[in-house]
């Protein structure tokens, strides 16, 4: 099984800098994968709410990335042209859509605490805080 983590779930993997962490199951998720991925997607997120003043993020982001043992996923063409088999999703957070398409795409499982993606009932979608 390959993981996509989402933002939450990364910032929670490499940091717990908000004092929230992965559940258990979510952990069991992360340690049964055969491959844990990050998302160009998530590092932009993190960069741009960083720049905003929203989040306080690791000026060794990429660091923590390497040191947690994730491998990186680029967001492409084919990811952005998925974004319309999720029409539901239409008006929410745009980098939320673009993790969902990216996991749908590359036959991952998203592993994210946005309730109005678990709440799509898909099965590549699990629960973070689980």
């Amino acid at each position: 099984m390959k993981i996509l983590l989402d933002t939450n779930a990364l910032i929670w993997l490499t940091t717990q800098a908000d004092g929230r962490s992965l559940g258990p199951k979510a952990k069991q998720y992360i340690e049964n994968a055969d491959e844990v991925y990050v998302s160009s997607v998530s590092i932009l997120e993190i960069r741009i709410k960083t720049m905003l003043g929203k989040l306080v993020s690791s000026d060794d982001l990429l660091e923590d990335v390497a040191a947690a043992g994730l491998k990186n996923l680029s967001f492409d063409v084919v990811h952005a042209d998925a974004l319309a088999n999720f029409p539901a999703l239409s008006k929410h957070d745009p980098f939320d859509r673009m993790l969902i398409a990216q996991a749908q795409v590359e036959g991952m499982t998203l592993l994210t605490s946005d309730a109005a993606l678990l709440s799509l009932g898909l099965s590549l979608t699990a629960n973070s805080r689980e």
